[in-house]
């Protein structure tokens, strides 16, 4: 081994962190639309808030081209360096970045939450299936039960468990495929994704529920990250476009992407819209994610918003956490009698809510997930500078 890969390769994108916290926050404001501004009574108000956040769950298709793009991009590095991919460090940092927190929750939602809550819940289905979330599987539990959705916070663990069947297969599919048919395993599984949506058209729930956790309905999304991550590895005429791409045109790019996720519903109604959603919001956050690390024109920058880079380090946590933190306003406001009829009442508690889940996340991060942080880099061959 080189003593360059030996002293740890070191890279880091200081523009990712604070887009990891507005796909957090635009999550967080979906379920806060769901869960809080529901029960405002003027209708007007209520509509607004809804428009604004009810594609709010678009920030966990950022995450799923993030991973893709970050993932990809640190394995074929790897591969650059040692001309191999440790699939053993590459499992046992996965497993020390996700499980325990992962764990914790489900701990708490399967134990703690159920003890409690098990004889005043009616439908039993709520409690969610243990046996989906211990083998990170829960998308297809809440396929199985949408459009109910499991309590105690546990219904977010979903994207998780996407994420951690796309951590099983991709390393070994970069390990033993040659560099150069990259881009063609990638634009093979985005078309398997969509014959996969092609068969789930139907404007029910549970058509929606394959088309919005199905894993392979899904994965196109980490595909697609990966296809940019692979264009951007190497001095392709995409990465020198995006480098050299004019003010004029990224400004663009992020108006027609705040379009598209405020009329999804309209723009995506129909079938071949259907079929072609996920793709077509994944190259849009594909260019964004791109554009943030590498373009030279740039109208701002994520890390100029200091707060909010800091915050991403933690994004993991407030992720996972924030529904607990809503249930656990939601439960005050309940007992305390507070109505939340209002928009302010009902705004006041999304920052409660809010500030809760950063107190809980930061907490988690330093008490609990940075002991097996300190670990993970002992089996990393690049590591965060």
């Amino acid at each position: 081994m080189t003593q360059k890969v030996a002293a740890k390769e070191k890279l880091f994108f200081p523009n990712l962190d604070g887009l990891r916290f507005f796909c957090f926050f635009i999550v967080f404001l979906f379920h806060c639309n769901e869960a809080i501004f529901r029960r405002i009574n003027n209708v007007n108000d209520k509509a607004a808030l809804s428009f604004l956040f009810q594609n709010g769950e678009l920030g966990v298709n950022i995450f799923f081209v993030l991973s893709g793009f970050l993932i990809t991009l640190l394995l074929i590095k790897e591969k650059e360096l040692t001309t191999t991919i440790d699939l053993r460090n590459f499992y046992i940092r996965r497993i020390l970045r996700i499980w325990p927190l992962y764990y914790l929750i489900v701990f708490f939602g399967f134990v703690l939450f159920s003890y409690g809550r098990y004889k005043a819940i009616c439908d039993p289905r709520l409690l969610g299936d243990i046996r989906y979330y211990l083998v990170f599987a829960s998308n297809f539990n809440v396929i199985k039960i949408w459009p109910q959705i499991a309590e105690a916070g546990l219904s977010v663990l979903w994207s998780v468990s996407v994420e951690e069947q796309f951590y099983l297969t991709w390393p070994v599919l970069l390990k033993f495929a040659g560099t150069k048919t990259y881009r063609y395993i990638f634009f093979g599984i985005i078309a398997l994704t969509l014959v996969v949506r092609s068969f789930h058209l139907d404007h029910t729930d549970a058509g929606y529920a394959m088309r919005s956790f199905y894993t392979f309905s899904v994965i196109g999304d980490m595909a697609l990250g990966g296809l940019m991550a692979y264009y951007c590895s190497y001095n392709s005429a995409i990465f020198r476009y995006i480098t050299k791409m004019p003010r004029w045109q990224i400004v663009l790019l992020y108006g027609v992407t705040i379009f598209a996720m405020l009329f999804r519903q309209t723009l995506f109604f129909s079938p071949v819209p259907m079929v072609l959603e996920r793709v077509i919001l994944a190259i849009l956050f594909a260019l964004i994610i791109a554009e943030q690390n590498y373009a030279e024109n740039s109208f701002f920058k994520f890390s100029s918003f200091k707060t909010i880079s800091k915050l991403g380090i933690y994004t993991y946590g407030f992720y996972c956490l924030h529904f607990i933190a809503t249930l656990a306003v939601l439960s005050a406001a309940d007992k305390f009698n507070w109505k939340l009829d209002t928009i302010v009442s009902a705004l006041i508690a999304c920052v409660v809510a809010l500030l809760l889940t950063i107190a809980i996340g930061l907490a988690s991060y330093h008490f609990f997930e940075k002991y097996f942080l300190k670990l993970k880099n002992k089996f990393s061959v690049i590591v965060k500078n």
